[in-house]
């Protein structure tokens, strides 16, 4: 199985090197694919060192900031161009473990999607605030309830997409560019009859840098879930 392991970048100089890295040592098989949105401080010039140094890493740079779900569409594209089998979605931050990637491998043969969840047994959060952990557990109830889901982790960002089922889906009409793309890609895979596993992660917050979550990000999320379960409703 050829994996791609995708990691956007937005100012994440404090954590690629490390990121990088550990996940080179857990999965020494993985091709990694880094997409950096023309990070001001550096991250695409420091990514081109490590692919530099290494064949089984690749840079895919951006010219503007144009979102979480705008770097993912580019670095699938990039994936199904190369052929690889499963395309993982990674942070560069450092909170998703590299040690917890094998367990999302293991079953990729068995799901179209895999996700690494914070909310099923077994699973945790490391150094979040309670108010945190809340606004994630209540997002994920409010996208059940919406969509008919029963995902536990709907706002995951760890997770393994089979390539095949991921190029039969619409990807040209994904509506989120933010943290909502992750609702939005676990949404449509079950609209589309595919199959989704979770397996239980540790997620870490990150120590160097800053988090992208935005009010902005947060409310494009809940007006996109809101629109959707409407029209679902409606059956439209």
């Amino acid at each position: 199985m050829s994996v791609l392991v995708i990691m956007p970048t937005y100012n994440e100089a404090t954590n690629l090197e490390r990121s990088v890295a550990q996940v080179r040592l857990a999965q020494p098989q993985v091709h990694i694919l880094i997409v950096d949105d023309n990070s001001p401080d550096g991250t695409g010039a420091l990514a081109d060192n490590i692919a530099r140094d290494d064949a089984q890493v690749t840079v895919l740079h951006r010219t503007n900031k144009e979102g979480l779900g705008a770097a993912y569409l580019a670095g699938f594209a990039w994936g199904f161009e190369q052929g690889f089998e499963t395309l993982v979605e990674m942070d560069a931050d450092g909170s998703h473990r590299a040690e917890d990637l094998g367990a999302l491998l293991a079953k990729c043969g068995e799901a179209d999607l895999v996700i690494g969840s914070r909310w099923v047994d077994g699973g945790a959060v490391l150094n979040w605030p309670w108010y945190r952990k809340l606004i994630s557990r209540t997002g994920t109830l409010y996208a059940d309830i919406m969509l008919g889901s029963r995902i536990k982790d709907m706002t995951a960002g760890f997770r393994a997409f089979d390539a095949t089922f991921l190029q039969s889906l619409d990807l040209g009409g994904i509506a989120a560019r933010g943290y909502g793309f992750q609702v939005e890609m676990a949404w449509r895979t079950q609209k589309a009859g595919g199959t989704v596993t979770e397996v239980p992660i540790t997620f870490v917050e990150r120590t160097q840098g800053a988090s992208k979550m935005t009010t902005a990000i947060v409310l494009e999320a809940l007006w996109l879930v809101t629109k959707w379960g409407i029209s679902r409703r409606l059956g439209l």
